[in-house]
């Protein structure tokens, strides 16, 4: 399982779940709310808190852009400069970085094109952008909307299966009543499963097998 932080306390947090649970790995980022409209201080405090701790995490991220509320131009370039940041961290760090990138995926493709590992965390986007990230050999992670939605069960049915990792995006998006849980990962798997005519057991040793590659776990 990899856990994702996104601010000072959610590293911490996912540094402390992956130290106490041999199968837990942790990746440290930062919120493109924080971005946004953080103090210079709590943005700053935050990537010297990756860089310290960046030998006990399998990858930097969750970061990006969120164009959702971004209500001015000014927000977009201070959303923008602190993630230019994080993208520098991955690249220095030689680690895979995670997006998040909403109403954003063709703008986030354009900052992270020069990095070896990029994964797309709860890949909502457009079809055609899809394409262009896999075509560099990018990451599609689809989260258990698939389980309910038939823009993700496009997108699940069009992506190549070497370039599709799973993930809950727990607490959110639950496929079942009330809070998501990581459990509830083996829901998406026989709806993958079934969009690409193909075994749930081949979809589920295929996205692990992709996650360990991504990771290097």
């Amino acid at each position: 399982m990899i856990n994702s932080g996104i601010s000072l306390k959610g590293n911490r947090i996912s540094l402390e779940l992956a130290e106490n649970n041999e199968d837990i790995y942790a990746t440290l980022g930062l919120n493109p709310d924080i971005g946004r409209e953080g103090e210079d201080k709590e943005i700053n405090d935050i990537l010297v808190q990756i860089e310290a701790n960046a030998g006990k995490a399998v990858g930097i991220g969750e970061a990006g852009l969120d164009f959702q509320d971004c209500k001015t131009n000014e927000e977009r370039e201070r959303q923008t400069a602190a993630f230019k940041k994080v993208i520098e961290l991955a690249k220095d760090l030689n680690k895979p970085l995670i997006v998040h990138a909403r109403m954003a995926e063709a703008e986030v493709l354009k900052l992270v094109k020069d990095l070896d590992t990029v994964i797309y965390h709860c890949y909502s986007g457009p079809l055609e952008t899809m394409k262009e990230i896999v075509d560099m050999g990018y990451y599609i992670s689809l989260a258990t909307l698939v389980c309910f939605s038939e823009h993700h069960q496009t997108l699940a049915e069009a992506v190549p299966l070497e370039n599709l990792l799973l993930e809950t995006d727990s607490p959110f998006l639950s496929p079942r009543k009330g809070r998501n849980e990581p459990a509830f990962i083996v829901d998406s798997v026989p709806v993958v499963a079934q969009l690409k005519d193909m075994e749930p057991a081949e979809i589920a040793k295929s996205t692990t097998e992709n996650a360990r590659r991504a990771f290097n776990i």
